[in-house]
Order: structure tokens, then sequence, then C-alpha cells
């Protein structure tokens, strides 16, 4: 339950849909298995998992929902190889290359054959809707899954007026300016790690570790015209996180001191546990994104429409 690296985006209207009108809408577009030769399904399970039963979870007024893919897996250098295979065979019987089109059914007939007996992979992809503080968060460290949930949930309610966060001065280089004037807000500590850049497509890449980013180590790399891409922080003594300069989270991490509070709760009801630790996760998650925005000079409504 726990999201361990996350995508946010702003609503640009107000999110009005209810907890049962969303619940509905995602009800409609339920996950279903592959059939023997499909490529992929993508749709809604459960939120809570085998625990729970409907689409939409809420706690505290946030909607937590999951959207279920499954892909079936065709290894390339397999297709590669029998597509090499029909092509030969059809220019020793026919004394001619293969056209474009030819190769394309071709590749169209390896890949229905394959199908059936190929390997499947499934991947659940967790999201919650906080309509208070106008954002999505979504727990996933690749931006197009990210984006791939937004679609499916733009798909089955008809709209959803999302976009990423775009501060006016950027990412990278507000990083590369806490480390330089070390203007970083009270709630966030830096970490001991960090990633940065050279100007220039060829520019050197310096990756550093366990180190201290106010130490003279650091400052050489800036002072050699570096930038930071990437950077280490803590938040109110709460998470540890790496900040990405597109405004991606990534190794987040919730310290113990937050996720013992719910250890009061009896470990055999499963389900009030998962609703306990959901609605402390949003809450403190809610908190934080706040709170880094903030950073950049934003707020969580500056994307609203004015109409």
């Amino acid at each position: 339950m726990w999201f361990k690296n996350l995508y946010f985006f702003a609503f640009t209207r107000p999110f009005e849909l209810s907890e049962q009108d969303l619940e509905k809408h995602l009800s409609e577009h339920l996950f279903t298995p592959c059939g023997s030769t499909e490529l992929a399904h993508f749709g809604w399970v459960n939120a809570l998992g085998k625990h729970g039963n409907t689409c939409v979870h809420s706690a505290n007024g946030n909607f937590l929902v999951c959207a279920r893919k499954e892909e079936k897996i065709l290894p390339a250098p397999v297709i590669k190889d029998l597509l090499e295979e029909k092509v030969a065979q059809l220019e020793q019987e026919q004394s001619r290359g293969a056209t474009k089109k030819e190769k394309e059914q071709f590749k169209e007939d390896i890949i229905f054959e394959l199908l059936p007996r190929a390997f499947s992979r499934i991947t659940d992809t967790h999201a919650y809707i906080s309509p208070v503080n106008n954002i999505i968060v979504i727990n996933s460290s690749s931006r197009g899954k990210a984006e791939d949930l937004l679609a499916l949930l733009r798909k089955v309610i008809g709209t959803l007026p999302v976009t990423s966060f775009d501060p006016d001065i950027s990412v990278d280089e507000t990083m590369t300016d806490w480390l330089i004037e070390k203007n970083l807000g009270d709630k966030f500590q830096l970490g001991m790690e960090a990633e940065f850049n050279s100007l220039g497509d060829d520019g050197a890449v310096v990756r550093v570790k366990n180190q201290d980013l106010a130490s003279e180590e650091i400052k050489a790399h800036l002072d050699a015209e570096k930038y930071a891409v990437k950077i280490a922080l803590e938040w109110d003594e709460s998470l540890s996180f790496i900040l990405c300069d597109d405004l991606a989270i990534k190794r987040l991490k919730f310290f113990d001191v937050l996720q013992e509070q719910n250890d009061d709760i009896d470990s055999d009801d499963v389900l009030a546990k998962m609703d306990a630790d959901f609605a402390l996760m949003a809450g403190e998650l809610n908190r934080f994104i706040i709170d880094l925005i903030a950073e950049f000079n934003m707020t969580t409504t500056d994307y609203i429409t004015k109409e």
C-alpha cells in the first residue's frame, strides 16, 4: 500500500465526481484476462486487491484506484528469426524478394501463431485522486505507465483535464541553486546522493552516493558548471526520496516513526490496516507535495482554468 515512486499531476478543472460516480465508471471497464490471441488487456481491479470489493476505496476524501495490465511477452529475436525464415522460403520458392507488405503480413501471422503459447506479464498500478488538493498521484517509476493510467481513466470517465506541474524556473536550475545558495526550505534536508550533468549534449555525467551534498567536492562540481538533475532529500522527518528534474519522485521511503502509527490496529483485520495505512500515507503525501511545489513557487490550484 505504501507508494514507492511518484508521478503527480494537477487538475485544470476541479474533480467533481463522487466516490459512487467514479465507482460506477470504473466498474464498467473491469480488467479481464487476455484471450489466447490477444496481445494486451488493461482495466480496473479492486483498489485493495483481494481484501476489497470495490474499484474505488475512499479515505479522508482521497480516492484510491488500481489499474491492471496484462501483456503477452513475445521475444523480438524469436519473431525476427521466424520472419527471416519465411522471407528466405519465399525467395527460394519464387526467386524474388519479399515486398514490404508481405513482410508485414508474415510478421502478423507469426505473432498470431505465437500468442497462444506466450507468457503473460501482469502489472498493477495504484493511484489516488485528492479532489480537495486538486491532484492525482500515481505510484509508478515510469512516466509512460503513469500516462497509461491517466489515459485509461480519461477513457472511462470521458474527460480528465490534468497537466504536469511546470515551474517558471526549471527544476534542475532550482535544485542546483539549493546546493549553491543553501536556500532549501526548512522542512527539507539534503540527503547523501545526487546526479550532475555538464552543459552540452556530450557533457560529463557525475553520480555521487554517500556524499555530503554541502561538501567541497560537490562545490567543485558546481564550480565546473555542472548542474543537478537528481538529488536526495528528506522531508519533515517523515520520508526520504530522490527528486528528478521532471519532478518525478523515485525511491520514496516512509520513515518507521510514521508507519508505526498504525501498529495498534489488529493485525488480523487486514482491511482495517490497509485502510488506515492508505489514509495515513495519502495525508502525508498531500502535505509533502504541497510543500514540495511551494519550493518552486507553485500551488496545487495554479492550473485551475478560470471560467
